[in-house]
């Protein structure tokens, strides 16, 4: 299996890489199919059924709202999420001057303009969004099967899809086929798929950035490479910017206030050379999570990194280094997210970056392992001590579920976040201050991270029906 790092690290917008950035990839995707195969002249009518994870949490994660967005032809990394609403607003509502926000449920419709031709009926009688809380589809809990109808209701193209995680699509014919969610298969000189084959080409003397940076070049150039990285980090850096600026409530009923912009205002009064508090670094971390969780949780722009959950994690660190660490530089901030990809990449490949498949272990978790990896990485940790930081990451949040209240990805998804950040840091720390030895190593972690999401009971892993989902006290 060949991943990028630009499989790991992908624009989109929130609150779910798996519920809203997933959904709207399939359902453009089911498009340019109907486009492709001369069939949407004759179209009539789509349904889109959504079941599981997918449906549980969907309305509260905005899945409606990307798949109508998919329908019209936008994509998560070009719509701009300011504009987001009123395209929805006016081409699925039929009704300019009505809001929605995530938690809101769609109303019904009259005509949608289904990319590429005339206006359909989209939630008439048996079409629109159907939600099967109740079913399950055997292959992954996040499914949804979109089906186009001619003026007879005759069936002309059905295709079912899976959101696996981070914003990775995988089609129910994909899979008959063996394919799979990764690049197509192209010859890399240094291939891994463990732990192990990392160190093995490390032990050549290569760093990770250096491998991942080789096997890149299969795809791309350098100077592609090194631009496609900065378009990431501006991307990560403008979320933080926006989100120490924006205020008031987020959107969903729960009337979560939003801190980053009060506690931004709050450390910036203090002195630069105020020197009574050694933790105050910790406090900037923090600030820096929240901002871009609660900007996910707003629908903003976004990294996935792995997953939009867990996107806070990996600029906050990265943000810790560049600011607080002397000699921090752009080539070692490329460093930082080659090194923290090619973890992410382990994880995708041996377990899962699906929290409705494994909890919040696979999202929050496998962040603070990259995060780890990639700061000891800059901090000039060997190869093995890089291991070292990633397994110490991930060991830490071993089940980890996933309850996030009222379906929103807030409580506890935002504050969540800050601790995995902070977690990061040490575990850095703490593998830097060894030799690189440890009895557990990352593959061990990784299965066991895998085993312990297969045990877990479904209802901890994104359907709001067990942990603090349920056991919240209502305001």
């Amino acid at each position: 299996m060949s991943l990028s790092v630009f499989d790991l690290f992908k624009v989109g917008i929130g609150p779910s890489s798996s519920h809203t950035v997933g959904p709207m990839v399939a359902a453009g995707r089911f498009v340019r199919e109907l486009v492709s195969s001369g069939v949407r002249p004759k179209v009539s009518s789509v349904r889109c059924d959504v079941y599981g994870s997918l449906a549980l949490t969907g309305e509260g994660h905005a899945t409606d709202k990307a798949i109508v967005l998919g329908l019209l032809g936008e994509t998560p990394a070009e719509v701009d999420p300011d504009v987001a609403q009123k395209l929805a607003v006016e081409f699925y509502f039929n009704n300019p001057s009505r809001d929605w926000s995530p938690g809101q449920p769609l109303p019904e419709t009259k005509l949608f303009p289904l990319f590429g031709g005339e206006p359909i009926q989209f939630r008439g009688k048996g079409t629109g969004i159907l939600w099967h809380y109740d079913v399950t589809l055997p292959r992954h809990p996040n499914a949804l099967r979109l089906t186009a109808l001619d003026a007879s209701d005759k069936e002309l193209l059905q295709r079912t899809y899976y959101s696996v995680g981070g914003g990775f699509v995988v089609g129910e014919e994909d899979e008959a086929k063996g394919q799979s969610a990764a690049r197509s298969e192209s010859p890399v000189p240094y291939p891994f798929s463990s732990g192990k084959e990392l160190l093995l080409h490390g032990a050549t003397g290569k760093s990770i950035a250096e491998i991942v940076r080789a096997n890149e070049r299969t795809w791309r150039t350098d100077a592609e490479l090194d631009a496609g990285l900065d378009r990431i980090w501006s991307v990560m850096e403008a979320c933080i910017e926006r989100g120490c600026r924006q205020r008031g409530e987020l959107p969903g009923g729960l009337q979560v206030k939003r801190r980053a912009p009060g506690l931004f205002d709050k450390l910036s009064s203090i002195s630069a050379s105020a020197n009574d508090d050694p933790l105050r670094a910790i406090d900037w971390v923090c600030l820096f999570a929240l901002a871009v969780n609660e900007e996910n949780a707003a629908g903003g722009r976004v990294v996935t990194a792995p997953t939009n959950g867990a996107a806070g994690v990996i600029p906050a660190v990265l943000c810790y280094y560049l600011r607080f660490v002397p000699g921090a530089s752009p080539e070692k901030r490329r460093d930082f997210l080659l090194t923290a990809a090619a973890i992410g990449m382990l994880y995708k490949q041996r377990a899962s970056l699906s929290a409705a498949e494994v909890g919040c272990q696979g999202e929050v978790g496998v962040a603070c392992s990259m995060a780890a990896a990639g700061l000891a990485a800059v901090l000039g940790g060997t190869i093995t001590q890089v291991e070292n930081a990633a397994e110490i990451g991930m060991e830490h949040h071993l089940g980890l579920t996933c309850d996030p209240v009222r379906g929103l990805v807030q409580i506890p998804c935002i504050e969540r976040n800050t601790v995995g950040a902070t977690t990061a840091i040490q575990a850095a720390r703490l593998a830097l201050h060894g030799d690189g030895s440890h009895h557990i190593s990352l593959d061990r972690v990784i299965d066991t991270m895998r085993r312990t999401g297969a045990d877990m009971q479904s209802k901890y892993k994104e359907t709001s029906l067990g942990g603090l989902a349920v056991n919240s006290v209502e305001c």
